[in-house]
C-alpha cells in the first residue's frame, strides 16, 4: 500500500486487516471455505507491515490509544513472518488423530470425546497414542516459537517474551507470579483431600494414578448428567429475558448454537467488530457442560453487542488485553449452578443442587489451579529462554493439579501472550462483581431486571479500560484473592 501514512489511515488499515483475519477464522471454524488463500493474505500490505510504520507510531502522542495501535501493527508483522511455520504446522496437525480400539481420534476431538464418550480404559489407550503424536509435532511447534522471539528480540527490540507481553498488556507478571505460587500453597489442603475422594468415588483410583484426559472426563461434569433438564440447551436461553434481552432480536449477535457437519467441536465467541458483528458458534453434546460453555461465550458475546458505538473505533476494537472479557464469561459461566439458578429456574430439587453446586465450585477450583499452574511454568519457559524441555511442566503441572501431564505435549498446553493469567484475573475479577450484585440485589439477583441494567452499564464501556481501572471507575473491589478462597472454603468445606 503506497499511500502516505496518518493516524486515520493506520486505524482504518488495520482494522479492515483485523476483520479480514477474523473472517478467515470464523470460517474455518465453522468448517467453510476459507475467503482468502493464507499465502496471498498480506500480498497487498508489505509496505504498511514495516519498521517504519511502526516508527511512526511510536512518534504518536496517543498514550493509550498508541499502544493499541502499536501492538495491532505488531500482531500483524508476527503473523506475517510465522504464516508459513503455521500453514505447515496446520497441514501437520489437521490429521494428527490417535487410534482408540479402532476409532480415530482427531486431536480438536478429545476434548469432547474424553468428556461425553471415553472410559478410563480408552483414555489409557489416548494417552500413550498421543504421546509419539507430540513427540513428532514438537519441532513444528518449537520452531515456530523460536522464529517469534527472535523477531521480537532482534527485529522489535523487545528484551524477552515477558517484556514483550508487558508491554502489550501492562501486568506485572514478577508480582502474579508471586501471588499465584503462594495462593496454591494455601489452597493445597481445600483442594486435594475432596479431589482425591471425588477421584476414587468416579474411578475408583487415587489420583495419582489419573491423567489430564481424566481430569478432562470428571471435569465435564458427565455424571450429573442425569439431572439436567430434559430439554435441549437452546431451550433454556429465555432466562436472559430477566435482564431485559432477546437474544434472538439481540443487533450484532448472531447465535450458530444447533449441531452442524464440519464445524469445530470447541465453542468459541468470534468478535468480528464491536459491537456490530459477533458470532458464538458451539456443537451441543447436551448435559451441563453445554449450559456452562453456552453462558461462558454468552458472557463474552453480549459484553460486546452491548459496548457503547459512541466509544472510537479504536478503543472497541483494537483491544490489548481480554481478561476483562473473561470476567464477564465467567460471572455469566458460573449463576448456571448457583442454588437460585438451579432451584428457582431450572427446576432441580434441593438435595440435588446441593451437590450440583459442591462439584461446580470443585471444578472451578481445579480448573483455576490449573491456569495458575500453566502461568506458573509458561512465566519460568519465558524467563529461562528454555522452551525444549517439557519435563517441569509436567512437574509442575502434576504437583498443582494432582493429574499426570505428558511432558512432550507443553509446547501443545502452551496459549500465546500468557494468557492463562487472562483467565486467572478474569475468575478473580468475576466474584468481585457477583459480591456486588449480591449486595445490591441480594442471592437472586440474576432474577432481577435491575441486574441487567447494571451489567449493560458495564459493558457499555467495552474493553477501554483494564480490570484495576474498571473495578476503581465503577466503585468496585480492588483485585484481591480473599472472596475467592472465601468460596472454595464455604463450599468445600461447609
Amino acid at each position: 500500500m503506497k499511500k502516505s501514512l496518518s493516524l486515520s489511515h493506520i486505524e482504518n488499515v488495520l482494522h479492515h486487516l483485523n476483520y479480514r483475519w477474523k473472517l478467515q477464522a470464523l470460517a474455518m471454524w465453522k468448517g467453510n471455505k476459507a475467503p482468502f488463500k493464507l499465502y496471498q493474505f498480506y500480498d497487498a500490505y508489505d509496505g504498511f507491515i514495516s519498521l517504519k510504520t511502526l516508527r511512526y507510531i511510536e512518534n504518536l502522542d496517543q498514550g493509550s490509544d498508541k499502544i493499541r495501535l502499536r501492538h495491532a501493527l505488531i500482531d500483524h508483522y508476527l503473523q506475517r513472518a510465522l504464516l508459513p511455520h503455521e500453514t505447515e504446522m496446520r497441514s501437520w496437525t489437521r490429521g494428527a488423530s490417535a487410534h482408540v480400539d479402532g476409532q480415530r481420534i482427531y486431536f480438536r476431538d478429545i476434548i469432547p470425546w474424553c468428556q461425553k464418550f471415553s472410559t478410563y480404559k480408552k483414555r489409557q489407550i489416548l494417552q500413550k497414542e498421543t504421546g509419539p503424536l507430540c513427540k513428532f509435532l514438537t519441532p513444528f511447534a518449537l520452531n515456530h516459537w523460536n522464529i517469534l522471539l527472535d523477531i521480537l528480540t532482534d527485529e522489535l527490540g523487545f528484551e524477552d517474551y515477558l517484556a514483550y507481553c508487558h508491554d502489550k498488556k501492562g501486568l506485572d507478571y514478577h508480582y502474579y507470579y508471586r501471588l499465584l505460587k503462594d495462593l496454591l500453597i494455601e489452597t493445597d489442603d481445600l483442594y486435594f483431600p475432596p479431589m482425591e475422594q471425588w477421584c476414587r468415588e468416579r474411578f475408583g483410583r487415587p489420583l495419582d494414578e489419573l491423567t489430564r484426559f481424566d481430569a478432562i472426563s470428571i471435569l465435564g461434569l458427565g455424571h450429573l448428567d442425569p439431572f439436567f433438564p430434559e430439554k435441549p440447551v437452546t431451550e433454556l436461553t429465555s432466562f436472559f429475558d430477566y435482564w431485559g434481552i432477546d437474544l434472538a432480536n439481540t443487533p450484532g449477535l448472531n447465535l450458530e448454537i444447533e449441531r452442524e457437519k464440519g464445524k469445530s467441536p470447541q465453542a468459541i465467541c468470534f468478535i468480528l467488530q464491536v459491537p456490530e458483528e459477533v458470532y458464538i458458534l458451539m456443537q451441543p453434546e447436551g448435559g451441563w457442560i453445554d449450559l456452562e460453555t453456552l453462558w461462558h461465550e454468552l458472557g463474552h458475546g453480549l459484553s460486546a453487542v452491548f459496548t457503547s458505538p459512541e466509544l472510537s473505533a479504536l478503543k472497541r476494537d483494537l483491544a490489548t488485553s481480554f481478561s476483562l472479557s473473561e470476567a464477564f464469561a465467567f460471572l455469566n459461566q458460573n449463576l448456571t449452578l448457583s442454588f437460585p439458578f438451579l432451584e428457582d429456574y431450572l427446576g432441580i430439587e434441593p438435595g440435588v443442587s446441593q451437590e450440583l453446586s459442591y462439584y461446580k465450585v470443585l471444578k472451578d477450583l481445579s480448573m483455576f489451579r490449573r491456569y495458575a499452574a500453566k502461568f506458573l511454568v509458561e512465566y519460568k519457559m519465558f524467563s529461562t529462554g528454555d522452551l525444549s524441555n517439557g519435563r517441569p511442566y509436567a512437574e509442575l503441572m502434576a504437583r498443582y493439579t494432582g493429574f499426570y501431564y505428558q511432558p512432550e505435549s507443553h509446547l501443545f498446553d502452551l496459549v500465546p501472550e500468557l494468557y492463562s493469567l487472562d483467565y486467572v484475573l478474569g475468575w478473580l475479577t468475576e466474584i468481585i462483581m457477583e459480591s456486588h450484585l449480591k449486595e445490591v440485589l441480594g442471592t437472586h439477583w440474576m432474577f432481577k431486571s435491575e441486574a441487567g441494567r447494571i451489567l449493560k452499564k458495564w459493558w457499555q464501556q467495552g474493553n477501554q479500560h483494564d480490570i484495576p481501572k474498571f473495578l476503581e471507575l465503577n466503585d468496585l473491589a480492588k483485585l484481591n484473592t480473599e472472596r475467592i478462597i472465601k468460596r472454595w472454603k464455604e463450599a468445600l468445606q461447609g
